[in-house]
This record gives structure tokens, C-alpha cells and sequence, in this order.
């Protein structure tokens, strides 16, 4: 595929993709006022499922759905993801308990699944190796707007609308983005190699399930219950079930051998690590803002909008710097790190222009740090894997994700009140992600640089187009 095949509508209709598939998992959290004085009149429970199912669904399917993406067509799954994206909101805008609301949201992050993997592997596709590292920072950039939309949207829904409001307007959004992507985005070249692997599929999304689950439920049931170990265990079996199956197989979902790559191993953690700062300070963030401030969740929305100033502005930069992916790498999770360490000192007269400084230093970090991950992930595979990178990236991602909400909640519940807990908590996720720092530099050193990997990447000849 030439590298001129990457139009400018294409790139804008795939990264408008992944940011609503990413906005969803934010959105909900600052709705969860609203939903618990609902006429639905959900459980704790039911609340928590509520959030959870979304993100359960959308990290335990994403590699088997890269994959399938890479096997039957990358468009195709990215219209279907759509599809099923809209059907789990209509079902959740019309729930009449919290069980259908819990069902949606299942569906629509079965969605997001197939949608996240197909826009980065199809931008892969059609960018050509000299492009991918300006088409990952606009991907990424995406996935960061994404996370700060879904807090705008949530709470101008929860201050302004409603809950069904903000599920209702999914549906014709994403009918109108799949019209679009249907225009203006070509078919690319499917992988013939790729094989349906339904046992292995079966074994690693119910192990990421259950592993998810573990870290998601462990805060409220305890790190040491029978419930929270049980499902450690279980999904440590599964996840190792899926190994000695795939290392057997001819035709595995993926080979785990990939993962004797040092920049492969590095990347991944680096990702999970960005995004473990990031959400344990969106978690944190808003509690702050309405809590200890004072600010009304419309407010609290547009509040951490500074983090928009780094993600868009400074990967524009970081491309540029694509050949160098270490230093790039290690300053920008240094800067996540550090940023939060200053968060940590915020508290009720803490004046709001200083907090935003702080969000503005997280934010460069992560504009610095997340296209060199992505676009390392990416290449660590072969060009027709893509999907499957993408698919492993971003499950690298949402785990990381769900470890900082999970370890920020733990930290904050050992405190009577949020104000006293938030400096711990902060400065806790803080030091994990500078630690995490240091083990993706010393990963990087002698892996092989990225860049280099990415423009000798040549595009599998013959493969039918889908």
C-alpha cells in the first residue's frame, strides 16, 4: 500500500473512532451520582458493574478482535465494532433495570474492542514505514483526547442531561462515523497466515477477564479475599493454559515467543505505565475538583482540559524524534511521574492555575512518551500482524489502566476522608510509574531502535485486500 494512501479524511474518521470507543470508559464515572438515585435503583454492586463491564469487555476481547481484524478484514471489523457499539448503547439508553443497563454496556465495549485495533492497524497499513510515527502520535493523540471527552461528556450529562441522554446520543454518532469510514476508508491487505484459533481465543479472553476482574474488584473485596485470589488464580491458569497451547499449536492466536523481544517487552510495559498514571489521576481528579474544590461536574469536566495542551501539541514534536525512542520513552514517563509527585501536594487551597500546571506537565509526558510506545509495539511484529499489535498494545494499555484506578481506590480507602488520602495515593502511583521508568529504559538499551525497525517494515506482498 503506498504511503499517499493515507488521506486526511481517512485519518480524521479513524482517530474520531477511537476517541468515542475511548470516551466510554471515562464518561460513566462521573454519572455514577446520577445512575445511584436513579428510578433503576441499582446496587453498590450494580453501580460498579456498571462501570466495570465496559472496560471488562473492551480489554479482555482486544487481541483475539485484533487478530480477527488482521484474518477477515480490518474495515469490516471496524463497521462491525461500530455496530455493536451503537446496539450496547441504544440497549443501555432504554434499560429498564440495571441488568440490561449492564448488558450494554457489555456489548458496546465488545464494540470498542474490534473498533481500537482496526484504526491503528488499518492507519499502519496505509501510512507506509516513513508515516507510522506522525499517524501513531495522531492515533494517540486520540486515545488522550478520548479519556478527556468522556469527562466532558459526562459531566455536562450529569449536571445538564441525563444519563440516557449521554448513551442515546452513542447511537446516532456512531451510525454517522461508520458512514464516514465506509467513504472514506480503503480496504487493506488481509493476513492469510492468521488461522481461527477458537480454543486459544476462548483461553486468553477468559483469563484477561478473569485477571481484570481481580484487579477491578480488588479494592472493594480485598487484595487478600477468596474471591479476588480465585480469580488471580484462575486467570493465571488460563492465561498459562493459552501459552502451552499456542507454543503447540500451528496456527496460534499469537506466538507468546514474541515477547523474547526486549523492545517488545519494554514497549508493552511502557504503555501499561502511562496509562497507570494516567487514569489513577483521572480517578483522583475528579473527586478532587468536586469534592475538595468545590466545582460542579460540568466544571469538573473542562477542569482537566490543560492535559489536552501537551497530548496535541507535543507529539508533533515527539515524531520528529522517532529515531531516538529511549530518550523520548524514558523523559516523557519521567515527566508522568513527576507531574503526579506535584499533584500530590494539591488540597483545598491549593490555587486551581498551579494544579493546572502540574496536569500540564503530566500531559507533555504522556505526548512524549505514548507515540514512540505505540508505534514500538507495532513493529516488534510483522506488518501483517498489525491488528494483533495494536490489540496487545492497547490491552497493555487498559490493564494499566485499570491497576492505576484499582491501586489509587486502595490507597484512598486506608483514609477516612479523600483529602487526606489523595497525597498518598498520588505519590504511591507516582513512584510505581518511576520505578516502571527505570525498567523500560534499561529494556530499551541494546533492544534496537524502533524507527529503524518501522522504516526497513515492508508491506507482505500478494495478500488479498478486505
Amino acid at each position: 500500500m503506498p504511503a499517499h494512501a493515507l488521506k486526511r479524511p481517512t485519518l480524521l474518521a479513524l482517530c474520531a473512532c477511537v476517541l468515542v470507543a475511548q470516551s466510554m470508559v471515562a464518561a460513566i464515572n462521573l454519572l455514577i451520582p446520577q445512575l445511584a438515585s436513579s428510578g433503576l435503583h441499582p446496587s453498590h454492586t450494580e453501580i460498579l458493574w456498571t462501570v466495570d463491564a465496559y472496560v471488562i469487555t473492551f480489554a479482555g476481547l482486544l487481541i483475539p478482535a485484533g487478530a480477527l481484524g488482521d484474518r477477515y478484514g480490518r474495515k469490516g471489523a471496524l463497521l462491525a465494532g461500530l455496530a455493536l457499539f451503537a446496539a450496547g448503547a441504544a440497549t443501555s439508553a432504554l434499560a429498564s433495570g440495571p441488568a440490561q443497563l449492564i448488558a450494554g454496556r457489555g456489548v458496546s465495549g465488545a464494540g470498542a474492542a474490534l473498533i481500537t485495533p482496526a484504526t491503528m492497524s488499518i492507519l499502519v497499513q496505509l501510512a507506509g514505514p516513513e508515516h507510522r510515527a506522525r499517524a501513531m502520535a495522531s492515533w494517540t493523540l486520540a486515545i488522550g483526547l478520548g479519556g478527556l471527552a468522556g469527562n466532558l461528556g459526562g459531566g455536562l450529562a450529569g449536571q445538564f442531561l441525563s444519563w440516557r441522554a449521554l448513551f442515546a446520543a452513542m447511537v446516532p454518532l456512531a451510525g454517522i462515523l461508520a458512514a464516514v469510514v465506509a467513504v472514506t476508508t480503503p480496504r487493506t491487505a488481509r493476513s492469510p497466515q492468521a488461522r481461527p484459533d477458537p480454543a486459544g481465543t476462548l483461553l486468553l479472553t477468559a483469563g484477561l477477564v478473569a485477571v481484570l476482574f481481580g484487579i477491578i474488584e480488588g479494592p472493594d473485596h480485598g487484595w487478600t479475599s477468596v474471591r479476588i485470589l480465585t480469580a488471580f488464580g484462575t486467570g493465571a491458569v488460563l492465561v498459562a493454559a493459552f501459552t502451552v497451547l499456542a507454543l503447540r499449536s500451528r496456527a496460534p492466536l499469537f506466538d507468546p515467543r514474541v515477547f523474547r523481544s526486549r523492545a517488545l517487552r519494554a514497549n508493552t510495559l511502557g504503555l501499561a505505565t502511562g496509562f497507570f498514571g494516567l487514569f489513577a489521576l483521572f480517578f483522583v481528579n475528579s473527586q478532587y475538583l468536586q469534592e475538595v474544590k468545590g466545582f460542579e461536574p460540568a466544571v469538573t469536566g473542562v477542569a482537566i482540559v490543560p492535559l489536552i495542551v501537551g497530548m496535541a501539541l507535543v507529539p508533533r514534536f515527539a515524531a520528529r524524534w522517532s529515531a531516538r525512542p529511549r530518550p523520548v520513552v524514558g523523559t516523557g514517563l519521567a515527566l508522568i511521574g513527576l507531574g503526579l509527585l506535584a499533584a500530590s501536594t494539591a488540597d483545598a487551597h491549593t490555587p486551581y492555575p498551579l494544579y493546572a500546571c502540574w496536569l500540564l506537565v503530566i500531559s507533555a509526558g504522556t505526548g512524549l512518551a505514548m507515540p514512540a510506545l505505540t508505534l514500538g509495539v507495532v513493529v516488534s511484529l510483522p506488518a501483517h500482524q498489525a491488528g494483533l499489535g495494536s490489540g496487545l498494545g492497547t490491552s497493555a494499555r487498559e490493564i494499566g489502566a485499570a491497576l492505576g484506578v484499582a491501586v489509587a481506590g486502595t490507597a484512598l480507602a486506608g483514609h477516612a476522608h479523600f483529602a487526606d488520602g489523595m497525597g498518598p495515593a498520588l505519590r504511591t502511583v507516582a513512584v510505581v510509574v518511576l520505578l516502571a521508568t527505570a525498567a523500560v529504559v534499561t529494556g530499551h538499551r541494546g533492544s534496537g531502535n524502533s524507527a529503524r525497525a518501522a522504516s526497513g517494515a515492508t508491506e507482505t506482498a500478494g495478500e488479498p485486500v478486505a
